[in-house]
C-alpha cells in the first residue's frame, strides 16, 4: 500500500500525498471545482492540478504539483518577493484567465463563497497567493488549493493576486513574511500589472484592491458566524482584522 504523507499548510481538511496524487476531504463545491479543472486540462493549461475523481474513502483525488511550497514557514524565502516571481505570477494569471474564459460552469454549480456565473465573468482561483504556489528550479509550476474558485470579474481575481504578491498587505503582515521594501511597492505593482497585461492607472487599481480585500474581511466574518470552521479559525487568528488594516493603509498608497 502506498504511504500517505500529510502535506503542510491548510486550515481544515488536511491534504495528504499518496504517490503522485493528493487526497482531500471534499466539500459541496468540489464537483464544480473538478469541472473547472477538467476544462483547464481539456484546453491544455498546465499550471493547475488535474481532477482524478474520488477514492474509496470518498476523498477527492488530484494530481500532485511537484516543487517547493511555503507551508507554514515564516518569514518566506527571498525569492517569493523577487521581480521574477512577480513576472511569472502575472503571466500565469493572464494565461489562466485566457484558458478559463471559455468555461461555462454546470447549471447546478455550487461555489464555496457563493456567486453566480454570467457571461463576462470568469471562474477565478481567488486565492493565488504564495502559500498556494509550487515552484521548481526557479519556475512557477502552478497553483493548488482551488477550493475558493468561483465566478468573479478578471480584475477581482487580479486584485487579490496583486495584494498577495506585490505585496499590498498590512505592513506588519508583510514584514512577518519577510518583505520590508515598502517604497518599492508602486514599482512592483506596475511590474506585476504589466506582466499580466493590465495597462490601466495603478491608482484606480489600488481602489479595486481595497474593495476586494474589504469584501474578503467581511466574508470571513460572515461565514465564521455561519459556523464554517475554516473561517472561525481565520477570525481566531486575526486574519480579518489584518485585512481591515490593509484596507486602511492602502488609502494612502502613492498614485502614479
Amino acid at each position: 500500500m502506498t504511504q500517505e504523507r500529510p502535506l503542510p499548510g491548510g486550515n481544515t481538511n488536511g491534504a495528504v500525498r499518496v504517490g503522485d496524487t493528493v487526497r482531500r476531504v471534499p466539500g459541496p463545491w468540489t464537483p464544480a471545482v473538478h469541472a473547472l479543472l477538467r476544462h483547464l486540462e481539456d484546453v491544455g493549461f498546465e499550471g493547475a492540478p488535474r481532477a482524478r475523481g474520488f477514492d474509496d474513502q470518498g476523498r477527492e483525488v488530484l494530481s500532485y504539483l511537484p516543487g517547493e511550497v511555503l507551508g507554514t514557514a515564516r518569514p518566506w524565502p527571498a525569492w517569493v518577493h523577487s521581480d521574477d516571481a512577480l513576472r511569472q505570477v502575472g503571466g500565469w494569471l493572464r494565461d489562466f484567465h485566457t484558458a478559463v474564459s471559455s468555461f461555462v460552469p454546470p447549471p447546478d454549480a455550487v461555489w464555496r463563497e457563493g456567486g453566480t456565473w454570467r457571461p463576462g465573468l470568469v471562474v477565478g482561483h481567488n486565492d493565488a497567493a504564495p502559500y498556494n504556489a509550487a515552484w521548481a528550479d526557479g519556475r512557477l509550476v502552478g497553483f493548488f488549493d482551488w477550493d475558493f474558485a468561483g465566478p468573479v470579474t478578471p480584475e477581482w481575481d487580479l486584485a487579490f493576486t496583486a495584494f498577495s504578491w506585490v505585496p499590498l498587505h498590512a505592513r506588519h503582515v508583510a514584514a512577518a513574511e519577510g518583505f520590508t521594501a515598502f517604497a518599492e511597492r508602486p514599482r512592483r505593482l506596475r511590474l506585476f500589472l504589466d506582466a499580466y497585461g493590465w495597462d490601466g492607472p495603478a491608482g484606480r487599481f489600488v481602489e479595486t484592491v481595497r474593495r476586494r480585500v474589504g469584501a474578503s474581511a467581511d466574508g470571513i466574518r460572515r461565514l465564521a458566524v455561519a459556523g464554517d470552521p475554516a473561517y472561525r479559525k481565520l477570525v481566531d487568528d486575526g486574519v480579518d482584522t489584518s485585512l481591515d488594516a490593509a484596507v486602511e493603509e492602502l488609502s494612502g498608497f502613492p498614485a502614479e
